[in-house]
């Protein structure tokens, strides 16, 4: 099958409330590269379509890929402000100078922004995903407090005035291993920055190039779909999509949990699944994450010191089968699975317990989320005008034709 260089479609980039005003600036091409961590009135003017935007994103690796981040542009004139684009969250927040306790390097200056202004609310943000693959063990270990404000900002050149975002002015010591200085959010509703662009021309939807850092070039698309970031001689050229259920959140209806092609009664009842490219692997009920787990192997035990965290000898990781396939039914009807090779099952020793190997799920009970591990592995359309995920194996995935197929049993 033949398929479009570049295809641009509806897409949307997701910040925190709402935009007021947009500057006229005609918007240019750009894309925006990811790094990943191993955590007034508009004028009117003629609409026109506007060239999808890439971001680069760079990896935060320590010891395995955490998350994956880029830089957007705020202020006038602008400042680069590195974030993670978050799709389990929907407002922007980013370190000032502001914050005293805040360690990253080059924060924003509120100082050197004529077009800043500081609100006069004060929050209080708690996270249930935190920094990497460790369980949050105390609700209070990741919080930030933030200030409410508005100022320009921006994406590969394109600006919108007067974006409500939130400037951290104090955070808890466990935010310090950052490399970036806050979060985008890119939820499944068009705010901010994102309601901005799509007003300006852009189609409401945006796609992940997600990559481990040995693969590299990983790259957030927002207005548009790259197919040669997944389509190759053994991949199949289309994308298949699944309706988009969660209110805020991304979410679709998953049918059954595999395992190394078996499933228990349990695994083969249906469930709302996360899409969060904010979080590093995989958070899962208890109940499931033991069920999977027991379908893998006997060793692998909870890890005390962590509560929610598993972990197994890591002299017994390798070759260990560990194949963990998520089915879905698409839109047309296909079903099809998503899966998250054997690979993925050791993201690396416990610091504590250098011989032992934590596991990629932590159970963490009402939530049932994928994150990086599967990301890392497919391709990924957020369609925000059409409420609905796409996906297809990327080209460095080592997954070619397992995501068509249907589920096992």
């Amino acid at each position: 099958m033949m398929c479009p260089t570049l295809t641009t479609s509806f897409v949307a980039l997701v910040a925190s409330s709402y935009v007021a005003a947009a500057l006229q600036t005609e918007p240019q091409p750009h894309r925006i590269p990811l790094k990943s961590r191993h955590v007034g009135q508009r004028t009117a003017f003629r609409k026109r379509a506007v060239d999808a935007i890439g971001v680069p994103l760079s990896d935060f690796f320590l010891g395995t890929d955490l998350q994956w981040f880029g830089n957007i542009s705020v202020g006038t004139p602008p400042q680069d402000v590195s974030v993670v684009f978050d799709t389990g969250s929907s407002t922007l927040e980013f370190a000032t100078t502001a914050c005293t306790s805040c360690a990253q390097a080059n924060k924003f200056d509120p100082a050197k922004s004529s077009t800043f202004v500081r609100g006069d609310r004060v929050a209080t943000l708690r996270f249930a995903t935190g920094i990497g693959v460790d369980p949050i063990v105390n609700r209070d270990s990741y919080v930030l407090t933030v200030r409410n404000a508005t100022d320009a900002v921006g994406v590969g050149g394109v600006m919108a005035g007067n974006v409500s975002l939130f400037e951290i002015v104090d955070q808890t010591p466990a935010f310090n291993i950052d490399p970036f200085l806050g979060i985008q959010g890119l939820g499944s509703q068009a705010e901010g920055i994102f309601a901005a662009l799509v007003q300006q021309g852009l189609p409401s939807l945006f796609s992940f190039y997600i990559t481990p850092k040995v693969v590299g070039d990983a790259e957030l698309l927002i207005g548009g779909i790259d197919h040669t970031k997944y389509q190759g001689e053994q991949l199949r050229c289309d994308l298949l999509y699944v309706d988009q259920t969660g209110d805020e959140d991304w979410e679709a209806q998953s049918s059954q949990v595999s395992v190394n092609g078996k499933t228990t009664a349990l695994l083969s009842s249906s469930r709302a699944i996360i899409f969060d490219t904010g979080t590093s692997n995989m958070l899962l009920d208890t109940n499931l994450a033991e069920a999977v787990y027991a379908l893998i192997s006997p060793d692998i035990k909870p890890f005390p010191a962590e509560p929610g965290a598993y972990g197994l000898p890591c002299a017994k990781v390798k070759d260990l089968p560990a194949e963990i396939a998520f089915a879905f039914t698409a839109q047309d009807g296909t079903p099809f699975n998503l899966t998250i090779p054997s690979a993925e099952l050791s993201v690396g020793p416990f610091a504590d317990a250098p011989d032992t190997c934590q596991t990629l799920i932590n159970a963490f009970d009402g939530i049932n989320l994928l994150g990086g591990s599967l990301f890392k592995h497919y391709y990924s359309v957020w369609d925000v005008g059409r409420q609905r995920l796409g996906f297809a194996p990327n080209g460095g995935s080592g997954l070619s034709g397992s995501l068509f197929g249907g589920s096992t049993g």
